[in-house]
């Protein structure tokens, strides 16, 4: 997964460029949060398909396998964020064929990862059976990602979820949280916090593919290799980026690529020892 992008010549060069961008993704995203606000409509009901075959009738949908199935995306924001966040991203997986994606609005009072993740749960079940699937996606950016982790790995999520990519999610636990004195939530993300070693409890048996996306430029990680996903239990895939921060990653263009790859790939979960790799785009 190694994309084109053009990079400085020199670190201090590089990580002014970084800084740079993410002012302006800020300043994009501020203008855009309010019409994130309000939680998502449910999409309509798609019309039954009556099409031939044992595994197809009157009222019922293609079965999840088929060639007409297709697995829903799940888009989670991260902290003191909405949807909105994903505005890019979501458009650019729709230009390439995904028709159901659904985004989450958690509350920002929300003190307990933990309620969180049990939210994202009944999401899911509702995404399911709105779709006539039995799979997710999900695409966790920041504190979503570690919400999608718990749900999987901690509430049997891994049933649901075939594969959840994460941007920027302090899987480690991060030493620079804004506020931590205050919100319990951030004081989850913290490294060596009781809910970040539950997350290194054994999972055996967990189905769900991990990929997670770390930036080298990343300010909100720290150390930005917090962000990758080092579990002997989980089968996961870290994927480097260069050049960006923290608020460009689910909006690059590059990255969406790669997300969207990630999404597409027809690995085989089940009969296979769970693994760990490394990949870039740069």
């Amino acid at each position: 997964m190694k994309l084109p992008l053009p990079l400085p010549s020199r670190p201090s060069t590089a990580l002014l460029a970084a800084t740079v961008l993410e002012l302006v993704v800020l300043t994009g995203h501020l203008a855009a949060y309010p019409f994130g606000i309000a939680q998502e409509r449910p999409a309509r009901r798609p019309a039954p398909n009556p099409g031939p075959g044992p595994d197809a009738g009157p009222g019922l949908r293609p079965l999840p396998g088929s060639p007409d199935a297709e697995r829903p995306v799940v888009l989670l924001h991260g902290f003191i964020d909405n949807r909105s966040v994903f505005v890019l991203l979501r458009r650019a997986l729709a230009r390439h064929g995904r028709r159901h994606l659904a985004s989450l609005n958690y509350s920002p009072l929300t003190r307990d990862l933990r309620t969180a993740a049990e939210l994202l749960g009944r999401h899911v079940e509702e995404v399911c059976a709105r779709t006539g699937q039995r799979e997710v996606d999900i695409v966790g950016h920041s504190l979503g990602g570690l919400i999608a982790r718990y749900y999987v790995q901690r509430l049997g999520g891994d049933h649901r979820v075939r594969t959840l990519v994460t941007l920027g999610t302090p899987h480690g636990g991060t030493a620079v949280a804004p506020g931590a004195g205050i919100h319990p939530i951030v004081r989850q993300m913290r490294g060596g916090s009781p809910l970040i070693e539950e997350l290194r409890r054994p999972a055996p048996g967990c189905r769900t593919r991990f990929v997670s996306f770390w930036g080298e430029l990343d300010q909100v990680m720290v150390p930005a290799e917090t962000a990758c996903l080092d579990h002997p239990d989980l089968d996961a895939v870290n994927v480097r980026v260069t050049g960006i921060g923290h608020l460009a990653l689910p909006v690059h263009p590059a990255v969406a690529t790669a997300v969207r790859e990630a999404l597409e790939s027809q690995e085989t979960r089940e009969g296979t020892a769970p693994s760990t790799g490394t990949s870039s785009v740069a």
